[in-house]
């Protein structure tokens, strides 16, 4: 097995060092490209939600770990709130609200859980290695 794991600080910034951290250590794995694509833009959702909803004292941190395991690439977003994301369904008109309705489409499998140590929760998705899901965005 193989994994990783880096910290970024709460701010707008690191969705997109996020991006580039999870690109390169994939891309190190060799995971194919389509799959990488899509567990990036699923990282850049759920860092993107732990920016914005994760309403916690300055200095917390988000943390991100990406794992290679039989066959599946998961990846993990925890962070210190205990406010947990909601599923919803986002009319055309809205601005967002799309994020875990992307997730939920993509990935293979994702959840919600407590952080092991009690402070937060983490946000985590798995994507198959060997074939891209096939599912359809026009159920956004």
């Amino acid at each position: 097995m193989n994994d990783i794991e880096r910290r970024f600080p709460r701010h707008p910034r690191s969705v997109g060092r996020a991006r580039t951290w999870l690109r390169e250590q994939a891309s190190s794995w060799r995971v194919p490209d389509e799959t990488m694509e899509t567990a990036v833009l699923l990282l850049s959702e759920l860092m993107t939600n732990a920016c914005r909803h994760g309403r916690v004292s300055p200095g917390r941190q988000i943390g991100a770990r990406c794992a290679l395991r039989q066959g599946a690439l998961r990846v993990e977003v925890s962070d210190a709130s205990s406010e947990w994301p909601k599923l919803k369904r986002a009319t055309a008109e809205d601005e967002c609200g799309r994020g875990l309705a992307l997730v939920a489409l993509l990935a293979r499998a994702w959840d919600v859980q407590p952080r092991p140590y009690g402070i937060g929760k983490t946000v985590w998705f798995e994507l198959p290695v060997n074939e891209l899901p096939v599912k359809h965005l026009k159920h956004l």
